[in-house]
């Protein structure tokens, strides 16, 4: 049964359009052309395009925070958990090489435009930060969890870049692997007794590439 609303349909257009094309270069025409709606019914549910914007961060911050519980529950130790957001440049590598980060070129296009609602797609990030320095406090770096969690976020934001800007998907497979390489450094200078317990339990990790 689909429960969704016009509202949720537009918001879902409007998300793709922004990722695809930019925020300042989508119009409402684009939107209710993809959503098969007059314009009297799109002015129903937002009378500005800055109302659709506000709708569509609100949407990626939702589907941020159940993809990180989902991880929760998914990885049974931090380092699992810390390869799957890792990973989500495999998983999304196809829409990264034509349109880049969804998160980074949105919040870089509003940054540009001095937009209000900047501060708002910042929470993204702000999401994946403190998720992240969580993760790596359960893997024995505390003290330097928060760096760890920057390094990473900022690693991974300039894979998406380069690999949008050369559209090289074999870069992205290197980068992923190198980062793996580099979380396991991560992971073999924590405190002893946090090794000792990531050991005692380690799972082989779903994500190697076949050869």
């Amino acid at each position: 049964m689909n429960d969704k609303t016009t509202r949720d349909y537009i918001v879902e257009a409007a998300d793709r359009l922004f990722y695809r094309q930019g925020y300042e270069h989508t119009s409402f025409s684009d939107i209710a052309a993809i959503v098969q709606i007059s314009r009297g019914n799109f002015y129903y549910h937002f009378a500005t395009k800055d109302e659709i914007l506000d709708a569509v961060i609100n949407a990626r911050l939702a589907n941020t925070r159940k993809m990180l519980e989902r991880w929760e529950i998914e990885g049974k130790h931090p380092a699992d958990r810390i390869r799957q957001f890792i990973h989500i440049l495999i998983a999304n590598r196809a829409d990264i090489k034509r349109y880049g980060c969804p998160v980074g070129t949105l919040c870089t296009e509003l940054a540009k435009l001095s937009h209000a609602s900047q501060p708002e797609a910042n929470k993204l990030f702000a999401l994946f930060r403190t998720w992240l320095r969580r993760q790596f406090t359960l893997l024995g770096r505390e003290a330097d969890a928060d760096s760890l969690a920057m390094h990473l976020l900022a690693r991974s934001q300039g894979v998406a870049t380069l690999a949008n800007a050369f559209h090289d998907e074999k870069f992205i497979w290197q980068e992923v692997e190198q980062m793996c390489d580099w979380l396991t450094s991560c992971e073999e200078s924590a405190p002893r007794k946090a090794r000792d317990e990531r050991r005692a339990g380690r799972r082989a990790s779903p994500w190697r590439r076949a050869d």
